[in-house]
Parts: structure tokens; C-alpha cells; sequence
């Protein structure tokens, strides 16, 4: 039975490798399941979400550079190195935008960049408040590859961090969907009688309400948040992992392998967890997948509403929320690039699982 379901298992992983936009989708995922781990590493502006302001340099075209000052502070942080790769680092030192600066007399001064043509101001600090009186390795040419958002943050930095939101909501939901959908589905599905009546009217309940204003409705309960959201999406998505289950197991129950593992004497719970579930697997993979991109968008959506992660919180539907009136504006990139993101990232995830599907056809 085990070499069996090893060919089975080779034979599916070659069909799945013959299909050129399932790899390349899969490797999609991997990429952006990488960027979003280790987002900090890769952001420009590795502060805590990404949400250094500097109003004076807003709204500012992709390629856009600008000399910044950092000032430091005296205050010491205690950050480990995890925590910075994980969390972000808490800044503590002041960053100013500025267009010029000199020295005279141990005084350090500088004019504040000012957008739209206007006149910065004139500013002054003592040389004393640069470790060493080197001021020079605290200037520094600033690029912003996709500009600065309508606060004047780095929007690279801003969508590489957003990718983590978008990615885990996804992990987490499908998570939450197949426990609850596995344990409703098999009880449902392998006891029948009233025990599959009173499942079914509670998943017919469930489906019936339109998802997003469940997700509303268990966000509003459960109070806005990062969690709340990953919690709510994932309670509104086991009602498909459930039916599918459900029919599932109806149909292998009959087989002649389960009544010879009744007649061994093997419990309820064995039957199903290493006899049943491993062969209906094919199904589950495929639904994952489409639940996975379904969850992304939820979320996104969520964001759009404002009941999804909070500001200053990166999240790529919070970002469209943040510059949909942009794309009138004249700056439709800053609704257009996080956009893009999404339909990236769940066109991947439905193409990972087409490819499964067709991969996992016995019948084929």
C-alpha cells in the first residue's frame, strides 16, 4: 500500500512539474512567502511598519531622491537582532529631508526640503550633537524606487512589509478552515443520521450569509485587528472543506477496505484519520488553494472597509484605501502597484491549484 501511494505521489509531482504556469506560480508563492519572512531585510526603510513620515517629500514619483539628515537621539534601544529582523527596528533618531547644508563656526546648518517650488527653511544645530563631530556619515542620498506614499513614506518598503498581512492571512485561514472543516465534514459524513442532519443545517446556516458580512460581523464582535481578521476569515471558510469532506467520506465508507478495517476491530477515529482522510487528500489540496487566494482578497476587501489591520499597520488593501483617489489625480501608481500585488499573488495561488487538480485526476 505505502510503494503504491509513493508512485501515486511521483506520478502526481511529474504531471505537476510538466505544467509550465503551475511552476511558475509555485515559485511565485515562494518568492513572495520569502519576501514577506523576511520583509525587513529587504525594505529600504527597516523601521517598525515601514512608517517613517516625512511630509515634506509626499506623494513623490517612483526613482525620486533627496539628501537625508539623521539626527541622533540619546535614547538607546534594546532591540535584539530577531526582533529587528522580524519586528523592524525602533527608530529613535530623527530623519529630515533637507536640500542643502554647511558649516560654520561648530554650527551645522540646513535647509529643510520643501515641495512644490517653495522656499525650505533655514535651520541650525550644534556640530556637539554628531558622535565625534562627524556629521557627514549622517547625510546620505535617499532613492525611493517606488517614491513615497501621501505621507511621505518609502512605498517600496510599505508593499514588501504588506506582503506579510496578505500571505499569513491566507495560512492562518486555510488552517482554521480545514480543522473545522475536517472535524464537521468526517463527523457529519461518517455517523450520518442526526448527527449529519444538525452539521448540514448548521453549514446551509453558515453559507447563506454572504461571507463578507459574516467577516463584519465576527470583526465587530471580536473587536478590529491583525488576529480578529485572520480568526473571522478563517471561521467563514470551513463551510466548503466541510461539504466536500462530508461527500467524501459518504462514498468511501462503502469501500471494501473500510468494512475489512470494521471487521478488524479498528475504533471510529483510526478509521477515518489513517484509512479515509489520507485517500480523499487530492480534493483537499485543490480547495486549499482556491481558500487560500479567497482569503487574500477577503482581507484586501476588509482593509479597502477599514475593519481590516490598522494603520500604521502595512497591508496592501489599506494601501488602495490610502490612494484610490490618487489614480484621478495623476498618480494612479499608488493605487495601481499594491493592486497589482494582489492579482499577483491570487492568480498564483488559483494556478497552483488548476495545476494540483489536474496533477492529483486519478482518472487521467
Amino acid at each position: 500500500m505505502g510503494n503504491q501511494n509513493n508512485s501515486l505521489t511521483s506520478l502526481a509531482l511529474q504531471k505537476f512539474k510538466k505544467n509550465f504556469w503551475g511552476v511558475l506560480s509555485l515559485g511565485i508563492i515562494a518568492c513572495i512567502g520569502l519576501i514577506s519572512i523576511f520583509a525587513y531585510l529587504f525594505a529600504p526603510d527597516a523601521s517598525k511598519n515601514a512608517n517613517q513620515m516625512h511630509l515634506s517629500i509626499h506623494s513623490k514619483s517612483p526613482g525620486f531622491e533627496v539628501k537625508m539628515l539623521t539626527i541622533p537621539s540619546d535614547i538607546e534601544s534594546n532591540q535584539n537582532f530577531f526582533s529587528k529582523l522580524f519586528f523592524g527596528k525602533e527608530n529613535t533618531d530623527t530623519e529630515i529631508p533637507i536640500e542643502s547644508f554647511s558649516v560654520k563656526d561648530n554650527i551645522f546648518h540646513y535647509v529643510e526640503y520643501a515641495s512644490d517650488g517653495l522656499k525650505g527653511l533655514e535651520k541650525q544645530i550644534n556640530l556637539s550633537q554628531f558622535p565625534d563631530l562627524d556629521y557627514k556619515s549622517y547625510i546620505d542620498n535617499r532613492s525611493f524606487i517606488f517614491g513615497t506614499d501621501k505621507y511621505g513614506r518609502d512605498y517600496l518598503s510599505r508593499i514588501l512589509i504588506g506582503s506579510r498581512i496578505s500571505f499569513f492571512i491566507g495560512f492562518v485561514a486555510v488552517f482554521i478552515s480545514l480543522i473545522v472543516g475536517l472535524l464537521m465534514g468526517s463527523l457529519a459524513g461518517y455517523y450520518g443520521g442526526k448527527i449529519d442532519a444538525f452539521i448540514m443545517w448548521i453549514i446551509n446556516m453558515t453559507w447563506s450569509i454572504p461571507t463578507l458580512l459574516l467577516v463584519i460581523a465576527i470583526t465587530l464582535a471580536l473587536g478590529k485587528g491583525f488576529w480578529q481578521v485572520f480568526i473571522a476569515v478563517g471561521l467563514t471558510m470551513w463551510v466548503e472543506v466541510a461539504r466536500v469532506v462530508r461527500g467524501q467520506i459518504i462514498s468511501a465508507k462503502e469501500m471494501q477496505y473500510i468494512t475489512a478495517a470494521r471487521a478488524l476491530g479498528y475504533n471510529d477515529y483510526r478509521i477515518v484519520t489513517k484509512h479515509i482522510l489520507p485517500n480523499i487528500f487530492g480534493p483537499l489540496i485543490v480547495i486549499s488553494a482556491a481558500n487560500f487566494a479567497a482569503a487574500i482578497l477577503i482581507e484586501s476587501g476588509l482593509s479597502f472597509l477599514g475593519i481590516g489591520a490598522q494603520p500604521p499597520m502595512a497591508s496592501w488593501g489599506a494601501m488602495i484605501k490610502d490612494h484610490y483617489n490618487y489614480i484621478i489625480l495623476g498618480k494612479p501608481y499608488l493605487a495601481l502597484i499594491p493592486g497589482l500585488c494582489i492579482m499577483l499573488l491570487v492568480m498564483a495561488f488559483m494556478l497552483v491549484g488548476n495545476a494540483l487538480r489536474d496533477a492529483l485526476d486519478v482518472k487521467t
